[in-house]
């Protein structure tokens, strides 16, 4: 490594960014699930919900801004133009932005029950 460079946040701080961003935004009943027994692609999942599309949207911009300040970049951004469901992966984590009536019928929270919620250590 550099000794130039920058320390990389770890996976908690981004998380913690992540959060205030969200929050900043107005972000509804924001979750974060610990996956890394039952899934081998991330570590956890963050997933919260706005009352409109536009809403969803300005959620992720603001979580894109806050981790490219850090100059981390997601692998891919999938949802945004639609606004409904918005999947930010992060490669660590995966942020799931949801239109609330969307995030009812598909219940994350239900397929992703054997993760471990770990909310309370993030959202202060």
């Amino acid at each position: 490594m550099n000794p130039k460079e920058p320390q990389a946040l770890d996976i908690r701080e981004r998380l913690r960014e992540v959060v205030a961003a969200a929050q900043d935004r107005k972000a509804m009943d924001l979750r974060i699930l610990h996956v890394d027994e039952v899934s081998d692609f991330t570590e956890y999942f963050l997933i919260c919900s706005g009352t409109s599309d536009r809403q969803v949207q300005a959620i992720a911009e603001a979580v894109q801004e806050k981790l490219r300040s850090d100059k981390v970049r997601p692998l891919g951004v999938e949802g945004f133009r639609h606004g409904s469901w918005i999947l930010i992966d992060y490669g660590d984590f995966v942020v799931h932005i949801f239109d609330e009536e969307i995030r009812s019928y598909y219940g994350l929270e239900r397929l992703w029950a054997d993760g471990s919620d770990v909310t309370e250590t993030f959202v202060q």
